[in-house]
């Protein structure tokens, strides 16, 4: 994995901590991490955005974090499990990966012209 898809992980896993604190951030300590993580997931997105297709980059930046957000509510907020939810998940990560094998085979094919 190169150093970019490493900084969109980052800018997902950021992205789920400001999602919660959106909600659940109380008083203002809280509220300083809800915007530090605001900062840093929207800095790799752009970071990442600069080496890779935007278009792939967003899509992955928000499924990710987005499958992130589910299962943290899942397993710290006690949202409803449902085995419905958790395909649907599987499904967009699939996706994902799909963005990034399709990503892999443009850049081998510019390698070659």
């Amino acid at each position: 994995m190169n150093t970019a898809w490493l900084t969109v992980f980052i800018g997902a896993f950021f992205e789920v901590f400001w999602v919660i604190g959106l909600k659940h951030a109380d008083n203002i300590w809280e509220w300083i991490g809800t915007l530090i993580s605001i900062a840093a997931s929207f800095y790799a997105l752009i970071a990442a955005g600069k080496k890779l297709p935007v278009g792939t980059v967003y899509a992955a930046f928000v499924g990710l974090g987005t499958a992130g957000t589910v299962f943290a509510g899942i397993v710290f907020f006690g949202e409803p499990f449902s085995p419905v939810k958790i395909v649907l998940i599987l499904i967009l990560l699939a996706g994902i990966i799909g963005l990034r094998l399709v990503e892999n085979e443009n850049s081998e094919e510019g390698a070659d012209s």
